[in-house]
């Protein structure tokens, strides 16, 4: 642990990464701003200010953490941190007065202590909250079987703590078997709100301990959606779907202090850094974890860690939380929480870092729409419902978007007549957000996970045959031409082919460019997709490179009516020809006893114009 304690002091501060980003900041905001400049206040100061909070809460998605006695964007090598303490409110003041301007609200988070009488405070700033609109954050939670997932979701969604035999995750159960088992195999949603000043909006009835989501959505400010997965190696396939279909922004993983690391947590733990997703991990059940056992757990994590090339930090006070948040996006460090259930031991320090860590995706609402289908419901009276997650663009009421690829390769517009979000109406979904749509006069039947929803001005181009480069991360022998295995390339799941590669052979550890080739229907997949492929034991992860567009159910049509065009002018050629060879002496074989040949017997019969219609026929 005390090695834990020393990586902490080598993270990033919030200072050194503003000053990180001097290139892309304004002119206006290059000269910097010293610890000081809120007591001064001067309208260029001021003006400076505000460009740069406006930045970070553009790039933040509506949120971010600012450290006031901090320098920004300053060049100077001797960096002064920290106000008086006796001068702190009137720096606070000071900002507020900034914030209301903007307009946005900020939260103090933290106060830390700095050399002599200098203080520095750390304060979460978001945007007003508008209607119907949340910042929205995905959390997929792994872990092997019985080390506490549901549980723990259980507890932080419902505010009351477990009472030890497992009473908080059976709210989140959905089938019958897993009451009886006890154990999750679909891959279950829940939420967590957070209001602007980041309390906790959850009021679940006292009745029945149902959440009214759409409540949740009015009320808060940010939303963190738990993706809760199987631990069990049986649904190893669920898993997987929720880790590439689902799009999570962080993961979530459990390890029982009691029972160490074992089953699938290094299995969960190398999907989860093969898709580049940022991990950080909860050890649970430390209230039944006697201190040996407790400490050669953590021993093993923290050499697990370490061998992903990553640096841990212990969570142990909201000072850590703030270290945590701020460096975890980088990927370049792991949180390590350590929690009860049962007695609540820092859930407080975990519900905040889901408050503040900021988002790590990249916003790309000016291309066209590109949203990905991972389930389908049918709703009486509504229809056919798809949900999914916008990977790029904004889709709005009304808007009519190309559905597809269905089994011929091809696309069809589609109007969309209601849009929800977290069961609340909506009229706009922005990138990176997770949607329902209802799907106007189309049944359920013709639409399938793996599906599409994109603007007609990218002409989706569907395919059967496409390149990648692959790791193979385990297999027993060797991997071959002709080798099968089931992809998963975001909600796409199909069986395919590798028909050619670089090497002969590929074994563990082995690295190459290949082809694969859907055995059942062409999909729609973009380059720069990350893509896992398993088979048994065998898994491995890649990157599509390129794809080989497939001819269309349309585009088919139009060639072989070309070609039956073809076809009649060459009948009528041949016609010509035997009609020429009937007035000769040849008559193409011998005669039959009537004394006429074959082929002026299917003259007679059949017309010049027969013949043409049944061609096209």
């Amino acid at each position: 642990m005390d090695r834990i304690q020393e990586n902490q002091k080598k993270t990033v501060n919030l200072c050194e990464l503003y000053a990180e980003d001097d290139n892309e900041v304004d002119e206006k905001v290059q000269r910097g701003l010293d610890a000081q400049f809120l007591l001064r206040s001067t309208p260029e100061d001021v003006e400076k200010y505000s460009i740069h909070l406006r930045k970070q809460l553009m790039e933040g998605e509506g949120e971010c953490l600012i450290e006031l006695g901090v320098p920004i964007n300053s060049n100077s090598k001797n960096i002064k941190t920290g106000i008086p303490e006796d001068d702190m409110q009137k720096a606070v003041d000071a900002h507020q007065k900034i914030l209301e301007k903007i307009p946005a609200i900020g939260t103090l988070v933290v106060r830390r202590k700095q050399t002599g009488n200098l203080v520095t405070e750390v304060w979460l700033v978001r945007d007003p909250p508008e209607e119907k609109d949340f910042i929205e954050a995905r959390v997929a939670v792994v872990g092997n079987v019985d080390a506490g997932k549901s549980t723990l979701l259980g507890v932080l969604t419902h505010s009351a703590l477990d009472d030890g035999r497992g009473a908080a995750r059976t709210k989140l159960f959905r089938h019958k078997h897993e009451f009886e088992s006890g154990r999750t195999s679909s891959v279950g949603n829940d939420i967590l709100g957070f209001d602007v000043h980041g309390n906790v909006v959850n009021k679940p009835d006292p009745h029945n301990h149902n959440l009214d989501w759409v409540q949740i959505g009015s009320d808060c400010a940010k939303l963190v959606t738990f993706i809760d997965l199987a631990g069990h190696e049986k649904y190893l396939k669920t898993t997987i779907f929720g880790m590439t279909g689902h799009m999570p922004d962080y993961t979530m993983l459990m390890i029982g202090a009691n029972m160490g690391i074992i089953g699938t947590t290094k299995e969960h733990l190398s999907l989860a850094l093969s898709l580049h997703v940022p991990v950080y991990l909860v050890v649970t059940k430390i209230d039944m974890c006697p201190a040996n056992i407790l400490e050669e757990t953590m021993k093993n994590i923290t050499r697990l860690v370490r061998s992903a090339k990553k640096l841990p930090i212990l969570v142990r006070t909201m000072d850590d939380v703030v270290h945590a948040a701020v460096n975890f996006p980088s990927k370049k460090v792991c949180p390590i929480f350590q929690v009860s259930n049962v007695e609540g031991t820092n859930l407080p320090l975990l519900r905040q870092f889901l408050n503040i860590v900021p988002l790590r995706r990249s916003l790309n609402e000016n291309d066209p729409a590109h949203f990905q289908i991972d389930d389908i419901y049918w709703v009486d009276g509504v229809g056919t419902i798809a949900s999914g997650t916008l990977l790029s663009g904004t889709i709005r009421l009304n808007d009519i978007l190309l559905l597809g690829p269905t089994s011929n390769g091809d696309f069809q517009p589609i109007p969309i007549k209601s849009i929800h979000r977290k069961r609340m109406p909506v009229g706009i979904v922005k990138c990176g957000q997770s949607a329902s749509f209802a799907l106007k006069k189309i049944p359920k039947k013709d639409v399938r996970k793996g599906m599409v929803l994109v603007d007609p001005k990218t002409k989706p181009v569907a395919s059967m045959l496409f390149e990648a480069e692959i790791l193979v991360l385990h297999h027993p022998t060797t991997i071959k031409p002709n080798y099968q295995a089931m992809l998963h390339i975001g909600s796409v799941r199909q069986t395919a082919t590798l028909v050619s590669m670089g090497k002969e052979v590929l074994r563990t550890g082995d690295r190459d460019k290949v082809q694969f080739k859907f055995i059942r229907q062409p999909e729609y997949i973009r380059p720069g997709t990350k893509m896992v492929f398993r088979e048994g034991r065998t898994k491995a992860v890649g990157t599509v490179l390129s794809v080989v567009p497939q001819e269309s159910l349309a585009q088919q049509r139009a060639k072989q009516k070309e070609g039956r065009n073809k076809h009649c002018e060459f009948y009528e050629l041949k016609k010509n020809f035997k009609i020429q060879i009937s007035d000769g002496k040849k008559t193409g074989g011998p005669k039959p006893p009537n004394g006429k040949p074959k082929v002026e017997k299917q003259l007679e019969a059949l017309s010049i114009d027969k013949l043409a219609d049944s061609s096209s026929a």
